[in-house]
């Protein structure tokens, strides 16, 4: 009886969830090219290319799509995006090293997250229900919360960047003169600074999480 064909390799880079994935990358270049000229073509470019994140998931899901190259881009797209815009936050507010300090860690956290996962065994790094910290269930198992906490941390970054009006701002003098402009601006700005905040607490945990799984890896391997 003859086996059972192979998918070829092209197959798989023409999946609809990498097409747009694709389609993601070419829109954070042309992002990025404009983003001191247009400020406002930026923001739609980049948000659009972050929206699209949820789109490709949902093509993979629904098309049975999923594939590893798939994570592996969709991963490296969003965290590419997210540090070149911490990198621009940086030179446009004071003081920079919150920025880059924060590039480091989403970089890092995931890394080790997507590293360790693979060592383990497991088929995605959003596999965490072995995790004894429920936050970081909570973040992973719960696309609504996980989905909130994401949202509030680009857009966030989106609105310090459009709200910048020069080369040297104050972080802290933009965010107070926003929060006492309008109850309504000081709402907005609390939510996303909860959800980002929640983020960052998360990276912390999946950094602290990955790091543990590596040095068991390591311990296993020596008995």
């Amino acid at each position: 009886m003859a086996g059972k064909s192979k998918p070829k390799p092209l197959n798989v880079y023409l999946y609809i969830p990498n097409i747009i994935g694709y389609l993601r990358i070419l829109m954070n270049c042309v992002a990025f090219a404009v983003c001191f000229v247009d400020k406002k073509l930026f923001s739609l470019l980049y948000f659009v290319s972050f929206v699209c994140d949820a789109l490709d998931g949902w093509f993979a899901r629904k098309f049975n799509q999923a594939s590893t190259f798939g994570a592996v881009l969709d991963m490296v797209t969003d965290r590419v995006s997210t540090a070149c815009l911490l990198v621009i936050l940086s030179q446009v507010y004071r003081p920079g090293l919150v920025f880059l300090s924060l590039l480091a860690l989403d970089i890092s956290s995931h890394w080790l997250q997507m590293y360790s996962t693979f060592l383990v065994g497991k088929t995605s790094h959003k596999d965490v229900k072995d995790s004894s910290s429920w936050l970081f269930r909570l973040y992973y198992g719960n696309r609504m919360f996980m989905g909130y906490c994401c949202v509030s941390c680009e857009v966030l970054y989106i609105t310090l960047f459009l709200l910048a009006r020069k080369e040297t701002e104050s972080l802290i003098d933009v965010l107070v003169n926003t929060a006492t402009a309008s109850w309504i601006y000081l709402i907005l700005l609390a939510l996303l600074l909860f959800g980002w905040a929640i983020k960052q607490f998360v990276n912390v945990i999946q950094m602290k999480t990955a790091a543990d799984a590596c040095v068991l890896y390591d311990m296993n391997k020596k008995q």
